[in-house]
């Protein structure tokens, strides 16, 4: 007769499941059956001490296994359920290294890269104490770097197209967003030259007085200062215009 209570399995102990999963984790072939394991652990005992563990623990096992949006909605239930706890800081830096992990070529939507980099700032900005912060800073620069190429890459494109205002507003977001990563230089060079094509003088003596006062031996400063010659002018820095200002802003100028 089917339905009966006795023909029900019992719940298996929450320690002993717990083992098992380790145990399939050491096994390094088998995380996601590792993490099925500690799942199991939270579905049969979801009020004890071991389903804590046993999340942070399914979080990480996903993230090992490259199931990443696995990894990423458990820590974010891990978060969620146990913001206190001394887990917390990693499970939020799981998070972060998993869309980390999934940052696409620089051709492609950046939508990952955009939410690594917010994941991660928030790891940082929660625990700066903890180690995890120290490791999400150095995640973050690489993420910063990839959203200022893909700006790059974008207003390249738009110079080729000779739509010079469409390339000033790609170069003007890494100049004021993303000037601590080795994008900047070029986008310098880049505005001088988008700004003299449109005859706006000034701006282009700005620029490439700017990269030139930062960045005094890069190849990209004496493109610029060709460039700028070439127009029968010298680089000068307008100290009111908007480059001026965003790099006295960070301190860089």
């Amino acid at each position: 007769m089917f339905g009966k209570k006795d023909d029900m399995l019992p719940d298996e102990p929450a320690d002993k499941l717990y083992n098992e999963g380790l145990f399939l984790l050491n096994n390094k072939r088998s995380f996601k059956e590792a993490a099925k394991k500690f799942e199991e652990v939270d579905r049969q005992h979801p009020y004890s001490e071991w389903a804590r563990k046993a999340l942070i623990m399914s979080s990480y096992a996903y993230y090992e296994a490259r199931e990443y949006d696995d990894s990423v909605n458990a820590a974010k239930r891990y978060v969620s359920l146990h913001p206190g706890s001394a887990d917390a800081a990693y499970a939020q830096y799981l998070m972060g290294s998993s869309y980390f992990d999934q940052i696409p070529d620089i051709t492609r939507d950046q939508a990952r890269t955009e939410s690594a980099l917010a994941t991660l700032e928030e790891v940082v900005r929660k625990y700066p104490t903890t180690e995890y912060a120290i490791s999400a800073k150095k995640k973050i620069e690489v993420a910063r770097d990839q959203l200022a190429g893909k700006e790059m890459l974008v207003g390249r494109y738009y110079i080729q197209k000779k739509d010079f205002t469409g390339a000033i507003n790609r170069f003007k977001v890494v100049v004021t967003q993303y000037q601590t990563t080795r994008h900047v230089e070029e986008a310098l060079m880049r505005l001088t030259e988008a700004y003299l094509a449109l005859g706006i003088v000034q701006e282009a003596q700005t620029a490439a007085a700017v990269l030139g006062h930062n960045f005094p031996d890069s190849q990209w400063y004496r493109n610029a200062y060709t460039l700028v010659k070439t127009g029968g002018t010298e680089p000068v820095e307008d100290k009111g215009s908007w480059i001026s200002k965003a790099f006295r802003k960070v301190g860089l100028g």
